[in-house]
């Protein structure tokens, strides 16, 4: 018996190494994107990358579910079409900005949690003012699915060149409403959409009315350049343009924002 412990515990010793697997070990066994998604800045490094999910600056307060790394991952003929207007925009003295590109299925599924958790509005001052919380699902705010996790759909804006530092922001800063003036909202090196990204308000739709003048010109600026090159954009969100044809039009992803997704592609 005095013999046969020692052997017991090693043998437990070795059951509980397998089971309590390092991070790295787990990343080993998570899904990968196909062969068809790429890193954005493999296709066009200049294309100015502020991923938003990897930061606390969310409509949610924290860092969303599948965010490991600050990169852009599209399908590869998405992030082409981005190539081919950032030539042309590069040209006007203007760049690109991505805040979100491919989105994994438990981000969406994080944000799902968190709009049914009535309770934790602490980001509501600056993203959603207007809007009850209750509403999200209602008034299409929040959805169960997301075409960003399909890897052709991207959330941008545009920077005029030489591009300005953005500078971090600090959780627990006094909040401003969204559709404030530029100079008054959370700063931003963009140009003025008359609104911050991630806005829940009428005020976000792409040709809302009431955005006239530079902010106007602007979106148009940007629609009309993105749909040379075969976007198309989401009417409520002037940030929401889906590459076409898509070539995953019927599949949601879960792989992590990670370049070890498409490390080998």
């Amino acid at each position: 018996m005095r013999t046969a412990l020692p052997a017991l515990a090693v043998t437990a010793a070795a059951l509980l190494a397998a089971t309590a697997l390092s991070p790295t070990a787990q990343a080993r066994h998570e899904p990968r994107a196909p062969e068809e998604f790429v890193a954005l800045r493999s296709v066009d490094p200049t294309i100015i990358q502020e991923m938003r999910y990897t930061t606390a600056h969310t409509f949610m307060g924290e860092r969303v579910d599948g965010y490991r790394q600050p990169v852009c991952i599209l399908t590869r003929p998405a992030a082409r079409a981005l190539h081919q207007a950032q030539k042309r925009l590069l040209r006007q003295g203007y760049s690109l900005k991505v805040y979100d590109c491919y989105r994994p299925q438990r981000a969406v599924d994080h944000f799902v949690r968190w709009a049914k958790d009535l309770d934790d509005q602490a980001m509501k001052g600056e993203f959603y003012p207007l809007v009850d919380k209750s509403r999200l699902f209602e008034d299409g705010y929040i959805a169960e699915k997301s075409g960003h996790s399909r890897g052709s759909t991207v959330d941008l804006t545009l920077v005029r060149l030489p591009a300005l530092p953005t500078r971090p922001y600090r959780p627990g800063e006094r909040l401003t409403p969204c559709f404030a003036p530029k100079d008054e909202r959370f700063p931003d090196n963009s140009v003025d959409m008359g609104t911050g990204y991630d806005c829940f308000d009428t005020l976000s739709h792409t040709d809302d009315p009431r955005i006239q003048g530079a902010q106007r010109a602007n979106r148009q600026f940007l629609k009309r350049t993105l749909t040379e090159v075969g976007f198309v954009n989401l009417p409520e969100e002037w940030w929401h343009f889906t590459h076409k044809p898509e070539l995953f039009p019927d599949t949601y992803f879960d792989f992590p924002v990670d370049r070890g997704s498409v490390g080998r592609h």
